[in-house]
């Protein structure tokens, strides 16, 4: 195990059931995301997310899953995804600890082959869990949206004393669609699941504030600790592939260089043709974080 710290962040290289059980403090961190191997056979760079049963992925993911309970503040919030086939028992086990407030549903578009035989996924859960469910942060104001029966259709609420518009602006339900992260897009980095910037910076501002501490006990691409940064906030990353840690020393610290190795972004090729062989010039943005655009 090695740790790395710069400006109130630190990254781990090392297993996370052993750096969160001996190296991480009781009821010292304000929120953590938890985003697990997910136990359906996706290469991590040398790890192979495949576990013998699934009941040895279960014992193994409780393990972790105590750790982080442990050490989230009474006050502290703590969102953990996982796939739909085992978010049950994820769902059953954490009600013996926290509150789960939201059971949200990150959906987004398809891509590459689709199932044929049955209704592929197109989305995976998220629960939303406190320790208190009297005492928690929760920044509404920062995470609002449009509304679009005020803003759009411009109804009226006529059942109100007074006809009133309706609000321009509401605070998301538990069904949110943010694109996937795609080879051409500025945040992509090499890794078979990485999470979307607008994802985490959703979650960051509504469940902590400035200074707060924040966690990722699964880095991968650093995407938590990444934007976390970017909103003030102090982060703890942990990650066991070296490939992986070597994106959180450049995204996060701004490292150029590790053990004599040049940290680059991925080289991203933005040219596209269309059917007749012809190059078409692209702009891939992400104007506001939370959402992703493409322009032409």
């Amino acid at each position: 195990m090695q740790s790395y710290e710069q400006q109130g962040n630190i990254i781990f290289h090392g297993d996370s059931v052993n750096v969160l059980r001996n190296h991480i403090s009781s009821a010292s961190v304000d929120l953590i995301f938890i985003d697990p191997p997910y136990n359906i056979g996706k290469k991590f760079g040398d790890f192979h997310d495949q576990w013998d049963s699934e009941e040895e992925y279960i014992n193994w993911s409780y393990q972790w899953l105590n750790e982080c309970i442990r050490i989230l503040k009474p006050n502290g919030t703590l969102y953990l995804m996982t796939s739909t086939q085992a978010m049950p028992y994820f769902d059953i086990y954490v009600r013996k600890e926290l509150t789960i407030l939201s059971r949200i549903v990150w959906h987004y578009d398809s891509s590459g082959v689709q199932a044929k035989k049955y209704f592929g996924s197109m989305y995976e859960p998220i629960l939303h869990c406190v320790k208190n469910k009297n005492d928690y942060t929760f920044n509404a104001d920062d995470i609002k949206v449009e509304a679009k029966t005020g803003s759009q259709r411009k109804l009226i609420d006529y059942r109100k004393s007074v006809p009133t518009p309706y609000n321009t602006e509401k605070v998301p339900g538990n069904a949110w669609y943010f694109p996937r992260v795609r080879y051409r897009m500025e945040e992509y980095e090499n890794h078979p699941t990485q999470k979307p910037e607008s994802l985490l910076e959703r979650i960051i501002l509504a469940s902590s504030n400035q200074d707060s501490l924040i966690l990722d006990p699964f880095a991968g691409t650093f995407t938590t600790a990444a934007v976390a940064k970017q909103l003030g906030r102090k982060t703890i990353s942990i990650e066991l592939q070296k490939e992986y840690l070597k994106i959180g020393l450049r995204r996060v610290f701004g490292w150029q260089e590790y053990e004599g190795e040049r940290l680059l972004s991925p080289d991203k090729n933005h040219k596209i043709r269309n059917k007749h062989g012809k190059n078409i010039e692209c702009e891939f943005r992400q104007g506001s974080i939370f959402d992703a655009n493409i322009t032409s």
